[in-house]
């Protein structure tokens, strides 16, 4: 019942003009991450692919890298599904300290203030949570095409997990330091883990993935204070 509370009270906050200069923020660099990641892919197929192919009984061919590029595009859009997670988590965890603060000068006014984490472990924070997050879903996806009935499964489960931890434990440090985060993690595991599999729900709906990491360090907010 205390989960479905911290879903309502985030709920009602994602109006809050500092969540949504967090969003407009986080959505221009998702965009530029996502821009580079497919441009990346694109020269990388223009740079490998020769212009002209020459087939057995057919001649010179012109359109394959044409066709290459097309089937790279729309592997792209299908990728994007999976990249999406791991860049709004990341890019999200640039901004994580001033949504923790809004929900907490809003519902917890009496707090005192909060540590403030040094902006290079932040950033290192967000850089190496993004660097995981990618590269299992990488691994992950492989698994995606093998076994397409239990796709949607391991999605929410691999990813429930990875982003309940991360934000739990980063909301945590804010008040307790890393290890006591750590071990608080721990004693509360599997109601973390529940919350972080009902914020994986809408991760592949494409505009509202991108809401779901600030909504989600809103709700690990105040899980936090309710189970401390």
């Amino acid at each position: 019942m205390g989960l479905f509370v911290d879903f309502g009270r985030a709920l009602g906050q994602m109006g809050d003009p500092r969540f949504m200069r967090v969003l407009f923020g986080s959505l221009a660099l998702t965009i530029v991450a996502l821009a580079v990641v497919f441009w990346a892919v694109m020269f990388g197929l223009g740079w490998l692919l020769p212009p002209t192919v020459t087939l057995p009984w057919v001649g010179e061919v012109t359109f394959v890298d044409n066709l290459v590029s097309w089937g790279a595009v729309g592997l792209m859009l299908l990728l994007s599904v999976v990249l999406m997670v791991p860049v709004a988590a990341g890019v999200v965890g640039f901004f994580l300290d001033a949504i923790a603060a809004a929900v907490e000068a809003r519902h917890y006014p009496a707090l005192p203030p909060a540590t403030d984490l040094p902006l290079g472990q932040q950033i290192g924070d967000a850089m190496r949570f993004a660097g995981i997050v990618l590269g299992v879903n990488i691994v992950a996806f492989g698994l995606y095409l093998a076994f397409p009935p239990l796709a949607p499964a391991v999605f929410l489960l691999l990813n429930g997990y990875l982003l309940g931890r991360e934000y739990f434990q980063l909301v945590a440090a804010r008040r307790l330091g890393f290890e006591a985060a750590g071990r608080m993690g721990k004693r509360h595991f599997w109601r973390i883990w529940l919350a972080g599999i009902l914020m994986a729900v809408p991760l592949t709906v494409p505009i509202l993935n991108l809401l779901v990491p600030i909504f989600g360090v809103a709700v690990f907010t105040h899980q936090f204070h309710r189970l401390n």
